[in-house]
Formats: structure tokens, C-alpha cells, sequence
């Protein structure tokens, strides 16, 4: 198939194949003319990338679950080096969520701190506005 026929089978624009060739996670062959010529396989690939990023791993991580289907395995995860990049993605959210926590809880104290400095409507927000 061309490479428009993959982009549209699995739902991804033909700049996306593109940008999966360059990173060596989709190497179709080339016909006499030099046309790419894409097969089940590719597909497949392809298809794996999308679910993947979706998942939060993007194309550029996608290298050891798309050997593995090379590999010939049924599932891409069947690989050791798969699912160590499943526990690296888990370990990019937990520092992701612990930050955010850390976030939240430093606003939250914040405005702790802010609420009793606020004036009571009676007395004035203290607040002046410019009109420029």
C-alpha cells in the first residue's frame, strides 16, 4: 500500500508515517521507481505507535515495543525492554504527580495564609484601582 492508504487506515496523517520513518520505527520498501510501499505490517506499527501515544508514550519511546512486534511476538509488551518502558512511563507520571501535589500544596498554603489578611468587606478590600 502507499503511504497515504496507511495514514488513512490507521487514522494518522501522512507526515506522521514521515516523521515514524525518521525516527526508524517504520522502514517501508522501496519500489523500482522509488516509491514507499507499506505492508500489514507497517500497519500494524503504525497502529501500535498511536495506541502508545495515547497512553502517554510518545513516538520517540516507542522503540522497544515496536522491536518486539518485529520480533514476531503477538503483542508488543511481550518484551522485557517493553515493559521497562512501561515502569519508566510510570515513573515520569509518579514525579509528575508528586510535583503537582507539591504545587498544590504550596498554593494552598499560600492562600491559607492570605485568607485572614484579607479585610472584611466593611473595611475595604484596601485595594485601589488605577484608572489609567
Amino acid at each position: 500500500m502507499r503511504i497515504s492508504e496507511l495514514a488513512e487506515r490507521a487514522g494518522v496523517t501522512v507526515k506522521a508515517v514521515r516523521y515514524y520513518e525518521r525516527l526508524g520505527l517504520v522502514a517501508p520498501n522501496r519500489l523500482g521507481n522509488g516509491y514507499r510501499e507499506y505492508g500489514d505490517d507497517h500497519l500494524r506499527a503504525v497502529l501500535e505507535i498511536r495506541e502508545l501515544a495515547a497512553t502517554g508514550i510518545p513516538p520517540g519511546k516507542a522503540r522497544p515495543f515496536i522491536d518486539c512486534l518485529g520480533s514476531g511476538h503477538a503483542h508488543s509488551d511481550e518484551c522485557p525492554a517493553s515493559r521497562d518502558a512501561y515502569r519508566d512511563g510510570l515513573a515520569e507520571l509518579d514525579a509528575a504527580i508528586a510535583a503537582l501535589e507539591r504545587r498544590r500544596e504550596l498554593l494552598a498554603r499560600r492562600l491559607a495564609g492570605a485568607e485572614h489578611r484579607i479585610p472584611e468587606p466593611a473595611d475595604g478590600c484596601g485595594c485601589t484601582i488605577d484608572p489609567a
